[in-house]
């Protein structure tokens, strides 16, 4: 009688992955701790060998995966070590874009590369199933369409704002906001140096040389080291009450 060759032991070593930007952790309270706690138990639970944890810390969801610096090294041990298995907590500790979450999981996939999300909606799902590969693109889908939602919402409101004439965003380096809308204050650095660069566009300066006139002056930039073109051109057009600003 032949004898059988044993099968060869599905591969059980997992990688975790968390993030958190500074703001989530502040308003939410979704810490990197508690995130660990609550991948470890489901590794253990799911019998799966955790040998490393990643971590992310201030970094948005915006950024695609391969441009984040602990995703990069996730994505490295995953090469390296041979690791079957990727737990995250939610999708968009991982993902924020549906296309970056279908090509990088794709790739997994191919690579027998399962991934876990352990909190969706209360239950966890896994890419290592058909089923779970199915609900994958449809959670990535739909949490596309939900940002694009609130995107557009916003920008309708902020064109209503604006619209109003109610000033959106930061005010501008010498003004402050009241009741609403933007009020120069007086004496300030900043509205010193908007007066002078329209003063110096109003003598047919270019923005090249207001900024080089400006820095002979004494004046220095919000941010930065030096003045640029584009700075100057946004000196002349940011406040409410700006005159119309002349090609360079």
């Amino acid at each position: 009688m032949r004898r059988r060759k044993p099968t060869a032991e599905p591969n059980r070593r997992a990688l975790a992955y968390v993030r958190v930007s500074t703001l989530e952790q502040a308003r939410e309270g979704v810490s990197l701790e508690a995130q660990d706690s609550r991948l470890a138990a489901y590794a253990q639970a799911q019998g799966l060998e955790l040998v490393g944890v990643i971590r992310e810390e201030g970094v948005s969801a915006a950024v695609p995966l391969a441009a984040r610096p602990g995703a990069a090294t996730l994505l490295a041990l995953l090469a390296e070590n041979g690791a079957g298995h990727v737990i995250a907590l939610k999708l968009d500790r991982l993902f924020r874009d549906a296309a970056d979450a279908l090509n990088v999981t794709r790739a997994w996939d191919k690579a027998g590369v399962a991934l876990h999300l352990v909190d969706m909606g209360g239950s966890s799902v896994s890419t290592g199933s058909a089923v779970g590969r199915m609900l994958l693109v449809m959670l990535a889908g739909v949490a596309e369409l939900e940002r694009g939602l609130i995107g557009e919402r916003t920008a309708l409101a902020l064109a209503h704002k604006q619209a109003r004439g109610e000033h959106v965003g930061r005010p501008p380096r010498g003004y402050r906001i009241e009741g609403k809308r933007l009020a120069p204050m007086k004496g300030s650095e900043g509205l010193r140096l908007e007066q002078r660069a329209r003063a110096l566009r109003g003598r047919g300066l270019s923005f090249a040389k207001i900024a080089a006139a400006l820095e002979a002056e004494g004046f220095r930039p919000e941010r930065g080291r030096r003045f640029y073109d584009s700075s100057v051109r946004y000196i002349l057009q940011r406040s409410s009450g700006s005159s119309p600003v002349l090609p360079a």
